[in-house]
């Protein structure tokens, strides 16, 4: 089933688990490869559109869509491994009922009926891609994010609509105030605490602020496994607030602040943070608290991949902090 190899060979590089979802957990996964082996990748599971809706509904099952991206994101660059990612990643075209659905969506799904363990088939198709890390659900049920939005209503600005679901919240062209999940206090996966609390080092972000990375603290086992966890804790904030719609208009530094309002018990250590994209520098560095605010470029040179993080220079920048923590 795989080419892996039993000889045991010492692990190089610090335990890092990565909170997130979609493609900035992606991006975070393609750099910490570069920088250590030992990466688990904690994802969300609240994606209501495209295939992984579908077969949401269709089956009840967790949208497997970010966690394929994940281990998409964690296989190799030799040739087995570039050849699986794109495998997985192929997306059937045409207006049958198989058309937008993706190979590793229905991989993942297959995986789940016949183990009946999500954490197992995950682990499966963990093998078969030789993926070089683990790649684990938030989550063991499928999550709503619900959302208080302001500005919908042009005749009264202040009035609070509840806007469902993923899709919904991050494309609304209101102004989130507050987010919750239901079902209310749902259950953490029991290997993504373990592996939290067993990290060197816990990382959030970076991602759409409001429905892959905050979603992850209003989790109450998983919460209190980021804040007790004696890891180092890593924000890596978006390229460019003004590019996502969720945060269009918030600066970073506000963007903290939401953080810190949402789960006022969470201590960061370092804030990773593009120098182009900081607004008020000061008030960004009061935003940190004690937290080490380490400036680098991490985005994209080239013009097309503007807004998006480059792995390269995002390991560099995770090489940086982790030497600054020892």
């Amino acid at each position: 089933m795989s080419r892996r190899t039993s000889i045991a060979r010492q692990a190089t590089g610090p335990n890092v688990v990565a909170l997130g979802g979609g493609h900035g957990l992606a991006a975070t996964l393609r750099a910490l490869r570069r920088v250590t082996d030992q990466i688990t990748a904690v994802v969300g599971v609240a994606d209501d559109g495209g295939s992984s809706g579908r077969l949401r509904e269709q089956f009840g099952i967790l949208p497997p869509g970010d966690l394929r991206m994940a281990l998409a994101a964690l296989c190799g660059d030799d040739t087995w491994g570039r050849t699986w990612s794109d495998v997985i990643q192929h997306r059937f075209e045409g207006e049958g009922d198989l058309g937008g659905h993706s190979v590793g969506n229905m991989l993942i799904t297959a995986l789940w009926e016949e183990t009946h363990d999500i954490v197992i088939g995950l682990d499966w198709l963990g093998a078969l891609l030789e993926a070089q890390g683990r790649v684990l659900p938030c989550s063991t049920v499928p999550l709503e994010i619900v959302a208080d939005v302001s500005g919908l209503d042009s005749a009264n600005p202040e009035h609070i609509a509840i806007v469902r679901g993923q899709v919904a919240v991050a494309t609304t062209e209101g102004t989130v105030q507050r987010i919750g999940l239901e079902p209310v206090n749902p259950p953490a996966c029991a290997e993504a605490v373990a592996a939290i609390v067993a990290a060197d080092v816990v990382i959030l972000g970076p991602g759409s602020w409001f429905t892959s990375v905050l979603p992850h603290l209003l989790i109450p086992e998983l919460a209190d496994a980021i804040v007790t966890s004696p890891a180092r804790k890593i924000l890596v904030m978006n390229l460019d607030p003004h590019r996502d719609q969720e945060t269009a208009g918030v600066p970073v530094g506000a963007q903290l602040e939401m953080l810190a309002s949402l789960e006022p018990r969470l201590s960061l250590d370092a804030v990773i943070v593009d120098p182009r994209h900081i607004g008020d520098a000061q008030g960004l560095q009061e935003a940190c608290g004690d937290a080490y605010l380490h400036l680098a470029g991490v985005g994209h040179a080239h013009p097309s991949r503007a807004g998006t993080h480059d792995p390269d220079r995002l390991a560099v920048a995770f090489g940086s902090v982790f030497e600054s923590m020892r």
